[in-house]
Protein backbone atom coordinates (compact mmCIF):
# COMPACT_ATOMS: atom_id res chain seq x y z
CA UNK A 1 0.00 0.00 0.00
CA UNK A 2 1.31 2.98 -1.18
CA UNK A 3 2.41 5.79 1.78
CA UNK A 4 1.04 8.58 0.07
CA UNK A 5 -2.04 9.49 -0.07
CA UNK A 6 -3.86 12.30 -2.43
CA UNK A 7 -5.72 15.04 -0.63
CA UNK A 8 -8.63 16.24 -2.44
CA UNK A 9 -10.56 19.33 -2.10
CA UNK A 10 -13.01 17.71 0.09
CA UNK A 11 -10.35 16.44 2.66
CA UNK A 12 -8.87 19.51 3.00
CA UNK A 13 -12.04 21.39 3.60
CA UNK A 14 -12.86 18.60 5.66
CA UNK A 15 -9.41 19.67 7.84
CA UNK A 16 -10.89 23.22 8.48
CA UNK A 17 -13.20 21.99 10.72
CA UNK A 18 -10.20 21.74 13.19
CA UNK A 19 -9.27 25.41 13.36
CA UNK A 20 -10.04 27.91 15.26
CA UNK A 21 -13.99 28.79 15.80
CA UNK A 22 -12.71 32.30 14.51
CA UNK A 23 -11.07 30.95 11.09
CA UNK A 24 -12.77 31.12 7.87
CA UNK A 25 -14.26 28.08 6.62
CA UNK A 26 -13.87 27.29 2.61
CA UNK A 27 -16.87 26.22 2.52
CA UNK A 28 -18.82 29.48 3.61
CA UNK A 29 -17.31 32.07 1.26
CA UNK A 30 -19.68 34.03 0.37
CA UNK A 31 -18.90 33.39 -3.00
CA UNK A 32 -17.44 34.73 -6.08
CA UNK A 33 -19.02 37.33 -8.61
CA UNK A 34 -19.33 34.60 -11.20
CA UNK A 35 -20.25 31.22 -10.41
CA UNK A 36 -17.91 28.26 -11.65
CA UNK A 37 -17.05 24.56 -10.84
CA UNK A 38 -15.32 23.74 -7.27
CA UNK A 39 -11.72 22.67 -7.81
CA UNK A 40 -11.08 18.99 -7.63
CA UNK A 41 -7.96 19.58 -5.70
CA UNK A 42 -8.16 23.29 -3.67
CA UNK A 43 -10.31 24.55 -2.21
CA UNK A 44 -11.57 28.14 -2.80
CA UNK A 45 -9.00 29.96 -1.32
CA UNK A 46 -5.96 27.81 -2.37
CA UNK A 47 -7.40 28.60 -6.22
CA UNK A 48 -7.63 32.09 -5.23
CA UNK A 49 -4.09 32.01 -3.90
CA UNK A 50 -2.86 30.30 -7.35
CA UNK A 51 -4.41 32.91 -9.76
CA UNK A 52 -2.79 35.92 -7.56
CA UNK A 53 0.86 34.14 -8.07
CA UNK A 54 0.70 33.67 -11.10
CA UNK A 55 -1.15 36.97 -12.69
CA UNK A 56 0.60 39.65 -14.34
CA UNK A 57 -0.36 42.18 -12.08
CA UNK A 58 1.82 40.27 -9.45
CA UNK A 59 4.96 39.30 -12.01
CA UNK A 60 4.98 43.43 -12.09
CA UNK A 61 5.81 43.95 -8.69
CA UNK A 62 9.26 43.00 -9.13
CA UNK A 63 10.14 46.35 -10.88
CA UNK A 64 8.45 48.68 -9.03
CA UNK A 65 9.80 50.63 -6.19
CA UNK A 66 9.06 49.91 -2.36
CA UNK A 67 10.51 52.80 -0.46
CA UNK A 68 14.27 53.83 -2.66
CA UNK A 69 14.38 54.53 -6.26
CA UNK A 70 16.80 52.71 -8.34
CA UNK A 71 19.30 51.80 -5.35
CA UNK A 72 22.95 51.41 -5.76
CA UNK A 73 22.84 47.24 -4.59
CA UNK A 74 20.91 43.81 -5.67
CA UNK A 75 19.57 43.54 -1.99
CA UNK A 76 17.06 46.06 -1.52
CA UNK A 77 13.51 45.31 -0.84
CA UNK A 78 11.19 45.61 -3.81
CA UNK A 79 7.71 45.49 -4.38
CA UNK A 80 7.77 41.58 -5.23
CA UNK A 81 9.72 41.25 -2.25
CA UNK A 82 8.07 42.66 -0.05
CA UNK A 83 4.97 41.09 -0.25
CA UNK A 84 6.57 38.04 -0.41
CA UNK A 85 7.64 39.21 3.35
CA UNK A 86 4.46 40.60 4.56
CA UNK A 87 2.70 36.52 3.02
CA UNK A 88 5.25 34.85 5.11
CA UNK A 89 4.82 36.92 8.19
CA UNK A 90 0.94 36.67 7.41
CA UNK A 91 1.05 32.85 7.30
CA UNK A 92 2.95 32.53 10.55
CA UNK A 93 0.21 34.52 12.40
CA UNK A 94 -2.72 32.78 10.81
CA UNK A 95 -0.95 29.51 11.72
CA UNK A 96 -0.58 30.32 14.61
CA UNK A 97 -3.65 31.57 15.84
CA UNK A 98 -5.71 28.57 13.78
CA UNK A 99 -6.84 30.27 10.86
CA UNK A 100 -7.34 30.03 7.89
CA UNK A 101 -3.47 30.09 6.30
CA UNK A 102 -4.27 29.83 2.42
CA UNK A 103 -6.57 32.96 2.91
CA UNK A 104 -3.99 34.79 4.64
CA UNK A 105 -1.60 33.76 2.25
CA UNK A 106 -3.82 34.96 -0.88
CA UNK A 107 -4.58 38.29 0.38
CA UNK A 108 -0.69 38.92 1.69
CA UNK A 109 0.38 37.88 -2.06
CA UNK A 110 -2.13 40.44 -3.74
CA UNK A 111 -2.58 43.28 -1.33
CA UNK A 112 -0.22 45.81 -3.13
CA UNK A 113 -0.74 45.07 -6.69
CA UNK A 114 -2.11 48.38 -7.15
CA UNK A 115 0.36 50.40 -6.33
CA UNK A 116 1.90 52.47 -9.23
CA UNK A 117 5.74 53.38 -10.18
CA UNK A 118 7.52 54.49 -7.94
CA UNK A 119 5.89 52.92 -4.48
CA UNK A 120 3.28 55.06 -2.45
CA UNK A 121 4.48 58.78 -4.95
CA UNK A 122 2.01 57.23 -7.21
CA UNK A 123 -1.09 57.97 -4.85
CA UNK A 124 -0.02 61.81 -4.95
CA UNK A 125 0.43 61.91 -7.94
CA UNK A 126 -2.76 60.57 -8.91
CA UNK A 127 -5.02 61.56 -6.58
CA UNK A 128 -5.53 65.52 -7.96
CA UNK A 129 -7.50 63.59 -10.69
CA UNK A 130 -10.02 61.81 -8.88
CA UNK A 131 -12.90 62.97 -6.73
CA UNK A 132 -11.96 61.40 -2.69
CA UNK A 133 -8.26 60.41 -4.09
CA UNK A 134 -6.58 57.37 -5.68
CA UNK A 135 -5.46 54.56 -3.69
CA UNK A 136 -3.86 51.43 -4.28
CA UNK A 137 -5.93 49.29 -2.29
CA UNK A 138 -8.62 49.99 -3.82
CA UNK A 139 -6.74 49.47 -7.32
CA UNK A 140 -5.79 46.46 -6.40
CA UNK A 141 -9.36 45.07 -6.16
CA UNK A 142 -10.07 46.63 -9.56
CA UNK A 143 -7.03 45.16 -11.44
CA UNK A 144 -8.51 41.80 -10.44
CA UNK A 145 -12.09 42.19 -11.18
CA UNK A 146 -11.88 44.30 -14.26
CA UNK A 147 -8.33 44.62 -16.01
CA UNK A 148 -7.01 41.04 -15.03
CA UNK A 149 -10.13 39.37 -13.47
CA UNK A 150 -9.37 36.17 -12.19
CA UNK A 151 -12.56 35.83 -10.22
CA UNK A 152 -11.40 35.87 -6.53
CA UNK A 153 -13.93 35.43 -3.86
CA UNK A 154 -15.61 37.88 -1.91
CA UNK A 155 -13.12 37.68 1.38
CA UNK A 156 -9.41 37.74 -0.55
CA UNK A 157 -11.18 40.96 -2.13
CA UNK A 158 -12.35 42.41 0.93
CA UNK A 159 -8.89 41.50 2.28
CA UNK A 160 -7.10 43.31 -0.46
CA UNK A 161 -9.09 46.58 -0.33
CA UNK A 162 -8.98 47.00 3.68
CA UNK A 163 -5.17 45.90 3.90
CA UNK A 164 -4.05 48.94 5.19
CA UNK A 165 -5.45 50.45 8.79
CA UNK A 166 -6.54 54.12 7.21
CA UNK A 167 -9.31 52.06 4.99
CA UNK A 168 -12.58 52.12 6.68
CA UNK A 169 -14.66 49.67 7.17
CA UNK A 170 -11.74 47.43 7.85
CA UNK A 171 -11.28 43.89 6.82
CA UNK A 172 -14.34 40.85 7.65
CA UNK A 173 -12.14 38.27 8.22
CA UNK A 174 -9.44 37.63 11.27
CA UNK A 175 -7.01 36.30 8.28
CA UNK A 176 -7.46 39.95 6.90
CA UNK A 177 -6.41 41.39 10.19
CA UNK A 178 -3.40 39.01 10.27
CA UNK A 179 -2.98 40.31 6.89
CA UNK A 180 -2.75 43.92 8.23
CA UNK A 181 -0.20 43.55 11.13
CA UNK A 182 2.15 41.84 8.90
CA UNK A 183 2.43 44.07 6.58
CA UNK A 184 3.44 47.10 8.69
CA UNK A 185 5.67 44.41 11.01
CA UNK A 186 6.94 43.50 7.72
CA UNK A 187 8.17 47.22 5.91
CA UNK A 188 9.01 48.16 9.31
CA UNK A 189 11.85 45.67 9.62
CA UNK A 190 12.98 45.92 5.88
CA UNK A 191 12.73 49.44 5.09
CA UNK A 192 14.85 49.88 8.06
CA UNK A 193 17.28 47.41 7.20
CA UNK A 194 17.41 49.41 3.92
CA UNK A 195 17.82 52.46 5.80
CA UNK A 196 21.05 51.69 7.08
CA UNK A 197 22.14 50.04 3.93
CA UNK A 198 21.67 53.28 2.10
CA UNK A 199 23.62 55.02 4.99
CA UNK A 200 20.24 57.13 5.74
CA UNK A 201 20.81 55.77 9.42
CA UNK A 202 22.94 53.87 11.98
CA UNK A 203 21.63 50.44 13.68
CA UNK A 204 22.04 52.91 16.56
CA UNK A 205 19.58 55.68 15.39
CA UNK A 206 16.67 54.34 15.75
CA UNK A 207 13.86 54.79 18.92
CA UNK A 208 15.35 53.60 22.12
CA UNK A 209 12.26 51.87 22.90
CA UNK A 210 12.46 49.87 19.54
CA UNK A 211 16.05 49.12 20.71
CA UNK A 212 15.12 48.24 23.79
CA UNK A 213 12.35 45.43 22.83
CA UNK A 214 13.52 44.67 19.65
CA UNK A 215 17.39 45.25 19.35
CA UNK A 216 19.26 46.63 16.43
CA UNK A 217 17.05 45.92 12.88
CA UNK A 218 17.10 42.66 11.61
CA UNK A 219 15.22 39.57 11.90
CA UNK A 220 14.34 40.00 15.78
CA UNK A 221 12.10 42.88 15.26
CA UNK A 222 10.22 40.30 13.03
CA UNK A 223 9.59 37.91 15.78
CA UNK A 224 9.60 39.85 18.76
CA UNK A 225 6.60 41.73 16.86
CA UNK A 226 4.78 38.52 15.42
CA UNK A 227 5.41 36.88 19.17
CA UNK A 228 2.79 40.12 20.96
CA UNK A 229 0.34 39.41 18.51
CA UNK A 230 0.19 35.24 18.93
CA UNK A 231 0.14 36.16 22.52
CA UNK A 232 -2.37 38.88 22.80
CA UNK A 233 -4.71 37.34 20.50
CA UNK A 234 -4.60 33.80 22.61
CA UNK A 235 -5.40 36.19 25.17
CA UNK A 236 -7.99 38.18 23.58
CA UNK A 237 -9.86 36.04 21.39
CA UNK A 238 -9.00 38.67 18.16
CA UNK A 239 -6.56 39.34 16.13
CA UNK A 240 -4.72 42.05 18.06
CA UNK A 241 -1.15 43.25 19.22
CA UNK A 242 0.00 43.52 22.97
CA UNK A 243 -0.29 47.22 23.88
CA UNK A 244 3.25 47.97 24.93
CA UNK A 245 4.54 46.43 21.55
CA UNK A 246 2.02 48.22 19.69
CA UNK A 247 3.03 51.70 21.19
CA UNK A 248 6.93 50.91 20.52
CA UNK A 249 5.83 49.95 16.63
CA UNK A 250 3.94 53.09 16.51
CA UNK A 251 6.55 55.20 17.63
CA UNK A 252 9.01 53.25 15.23
CA UNK A 253 6.08 54.26 12.53
CA UNK A 254 6.51 57.69 12.95
CA UNK A 255 10.10 57.67 13.19
CA UNK A 256 10.79 55.93 9.97
CA UNK A 257 8.28 58.80 8.27
CA UNK A 258 10.14 61.87 9.54
CA UNK A 259 13.41 59.87 9.10
CA UNK A 260 12.85 58.25 6.08
CA UNK A 261 9.71 57.89 4.09
CA UNK A 262 9.31 61.92 3.85
CA UNK A 263 13.19 62.83 4.32
CA UNK A 264 14.34 65.76 2.72
CA UNK A 265 16.97 63.39 1.06
CA UNK A 266 13.74 61.90 -0.88
CA UNK A 267 12.02 65.04 -1.94
CA UNK A 268 14.04 65.41 -5.16
CA UNK A 269 13.07 61.75 -6.34
CA UNK A 270 9.19 62.04 -5.29
CA UNK A 271 8.90 65.12 -7.02
CA UNK A 272 10.64 64.03 -10.22
CA UNK A 273 8.26 60.78 -9.72
CA UNK A 274 4.98 62.94 -9.55
CA UNK A 275 5.85 65.22 -12.42
CA UNK A 276 6.59 61.81 -14.32
CA UNK A 277 3.21 60.31 -13.36
CA UNK A 278 1.01 63.32 -14.12
CA UNK A 279 2.80 63.88 -17.50
CA UNK A 280 1.64 60.52 -18.45
CA UNK A 281 -1.25 61.03 -17.04
CA UNK A 282 -2.09 64.65 -19.13
CA UNK A 283 -0.08 62.87 -21.96
CA UNK A 284 -2.81 60.24 -22.30
CA UNK A 285 -5.48 62.46 -22.04
CA UNK A 286 -4.50 64.07 -25.14
CA UNK A 287 -3.52 61.01 -27.01
CA UNK A 288 -6.07 58.06 -25.29
CA UNK A 289 -4.87 55.84 -28.70
CA UNK A 290 -1.72 55.54 -26.63
CA UNK A 291 -3.67 52.82 -24.43
CA UNK A 292 -3.10 49.08 -25.61
CA UNK A 293 -6.39 47.65 -25.97
CA UNK A 294 -5.46 44.76 -24.09
CA UNK A 295 -5.19 46.96 -20.59
CA UNK A 296 -8.15 49.08 -21.47
CA UNK A 297 -11.81 49.16 -19.61
CA UNK A 298 -13.59 50.67 -22.43
CA UNK A 299 -16.62 51.07 -20.13
CA UNK A 300 -14.96 53.29 -17.75
CA UNK A 301 -14.49 56.93 -18.04
CA UNK A 302 -11.57 58.41 -19.93
CA UNK A 303 -9.46 59.70 -16.48
CA UNK A 304 -9.99 56.28 -15.05
CA UNK A 305 -8.59 54.11 -18.40
CA UNK A 306 -5.32 56.37 -18.03
CA UNK A 307 -4.85 55.96 -14.61
CA UNK A 308 -5.23 52.25 -14.91
CA UNK A 309 -2.40 52.21 -17.86
CA UNK A 310 0.20 54.38 -15.78
CA UNK A 311 -0.87 52.68 -12.62
CA UNK A 312 0.04 49.15 -13.94
CA UNK A 313 3.36 50.51 -15.08
CA UNK A 314 6.85 49.22 -13.80
CA UNK A 315 9.26 51.71 -12.67
CA UNK A 316 11.84 51.36 -15.54
CA UNK A 317 8.28 50.75 -17.97
CA UNK A 318 7.12 54.71 -16.92
CA UNK A 319 10.79 56.23 -17.23
CA UNK A 320 10.91 54.50 -20.41
CA UNK A 321 7.54 55.68 -22.07
CA UNK A 322 8.19 59.32 -20.55
CA UNK A 323 11.93 59.31 -22.47
CA UNK A 324 9.81 58.03 -25.42
CA UNK A 325 7.16 60.41 -25.91
CA UNK A 326 7.98 63.65 -23.44
CA UNK A 327 12.19 63.93 -23.25
CA UNK A 328 14.37 63.01 -20.68
CA UNK A 329 13.41 62.38 -17.23
CA UNK A 330 13.85 65.28 -14.96
CA UNK A 331 16.55 65.23 -12.29
CA UNK A 332 16.19 62.78 -9.46
CA UNK A 333 15.35 59.88 -11.49
CA UNK A 334 17.08 58.27 -14.76
CA UNK A 335 16.14 54.76 -16.60
CA UNK A 336 17.71 51.80 -15.13
CA UNK A 337 19.58 50.03 -17.54
CA UNK A 338 17.42 47.11 -19.25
Amino acid sequence: MSQITRRDRITREAAEEQLSPLATRSVRTRGRDREEPADRDRTAFEVDRDRILHSKAFRRLKHKTQVFMHPDGDHYVTRLTHALQVTQVARALAVGLGLNEPLAEAIALGHDVGHSPFGHTGEDALSPYFDGGWHHAAQGVRIYEVLNPVNLTWEVRDGIRAHTWRIEPGPHTPEAQCVRFADRIAYLSHDAQDAVRAGLLRPDEFPATALAAFGPPGGRWIGTMIDAVLEHSAATGAVAMRPDCLEIMGELRAFMFERVYTAARHQQQHDAAVQIIRRLVDHHLEHPSGIPDTYRDNEADLVTQVADYVAGMTDRYALTTYERLIGPAPDGLSRSPE
